[in-house]
């Protein structure tokens, strides 16, 4: 029946870890405090995604996307919330597309072009690095 119960449920390793992160070193958290936080953050949760979902379905969406939850925390009056997540949605987003044109860029390089075809490049330089016992002693000498 347990089992049950923790199937919606955030996984409670997870929350005690980020529980152990604002507490000092040596606090210990008991089960049941673990338990209840678990509960608590399930809830908060299911409770703004809910929100969110009644938006998307109103509008015929089904996918519900980082948008509608930083509009259902602020309709629902988390507003420090709101605004904090969607200064990280903002950063998010941005990195994904510096890491998306970075690899654009990559696969741009290492293609090139023999009339029609297009060839993937080889790289020419090799950073193996040899290390070799020295004559005489045990020592590592490095040649590149």
């Amino acid at each position: 029946m347990v089992d049950q119960e923790q199937d919606g449920m955030l996984p409670i390793a997870n929350v005690g870890r980020i529980m152990k992160q604002i507490l000092p070193p040596r606090a210990k958290i008991s089960k049941e405090a673990k338990q209840t936080m678990q509960e608590c953050a399930t809830e908060f949760l299911s409770f703004v995604t809910g929100e969110a979902s009644d938006k998307c379905h109103k509008e015929n969406r089904k996918t519900v996307n980082g948008d509608d939850i930083c509009w259902a925390l602020s309709a629902l009056g988390f507003d420090n919330y709101a605004q904090a997540t969607i200064r990280y949605l903002h950063k998010y987003r941005e990195a994904e597309r510096d890491k998306a044109a970075a690899n654009n860029n990559q696969n741009t390089a290492d293609i090139k072009s023999y009339g029609g075809l297009q060839v993937p490049q080889q790289n020419q330089t090799s950073n193996l690095e040899f290390r070799v016992l020295g004559k005489g002693d045990n020592s590592l000498v490095t040649k590149p």
